[in-house]
């Protein structure tokens, strides 16, 4: 397995190809549906102005995922009245909900990385070849496991969304991680949704 720390250059990146099994350490950030549509309202597209603290809270997070990653999750956090945070559970969820945010997310903050599961689709495929960066399948139900992996929780940006949906800055040591993704247009959830959609066809076809 590759080992990697955050932050990661464009070699690495461009170093990697689908199928690499990876152990990913270091500082990254979760990010939900809620910090998504936030982060491009209020940063990428401008539809909306910022409010409270959104421009406090965008310089800090654009040292945080330049060159990191982020991770669709969310957590189960246990120290919420003392701010004691620990990671309970920390399993990856649905990535695709992110599809329509997640590219230019990726430009403007400069994200390595994107953490979750199912992958995700052609417009995030070529923002992993522009920015460059990868997607990264996490193990699905295995979210107690993956929390061990979180050695330290920084903080919270956005806890208003909710704990589920605010942006959690974590340390982990050695998350497992396997690309299904590439820097070079290669996408291993494009070849299953081919080769499915041909058995699919053949079966309809009886």
């Amino acid at each position: 397995m590759k080992q990697i720390t955050t932050p990661i250059s464009d070699e690495t990146i461009r170093d990697l190809k689908v199928g690499d099994a990876v152990l990913l350490s270091g500082t990254m950030v979760t990010g939900r549906d809620a910090a998504h549509k936030w982060m491009i309202e209020t940063f990428v597209k401008k539809t909306r102005p910022p409010q409270g603290d959104d421009m406090q809270v965008y310089e800090e997070l654009k040292k945080l995922l330049n060159g990191s990653v982020i991770y669709h999750c969310g957590p189960v956090v246990s120290g919420l009245d003392t701010k004691e945070y620990k990671f309970v559970a920390a399993g990856p969820t649905t990535s695709i909900r992110e599809e329509p945010y997640q590219a230019d997310v990726m430009k403007h903050f400069n994200i390595k990385g994107v953490i979750g599961k199912g992958g995700m689709g052609a417009k995030t495929l070529k923002g992993c070849e522009e920015t460059p960066g990868v997607y990264l399948h996490a193990i699905g139900g295995a979210a107690s496991y993956i929390a061990q992996t979180v050695t330290k929780v920084y903080g919270v940006f956005k806890l208003e969304f909710g704990v589920p949906e605010a942006l959690w800055v974590v340390e982990v040591k050695d998350f497992p991680v396997v690309v299904t993704m590439d820097s070079h247009g290669g996408s291993q959830h494009a070849v299953i949704e081919e080769a499915s959609k041909k058995v699919l066809d053949e079966l309809l076809t009886r």
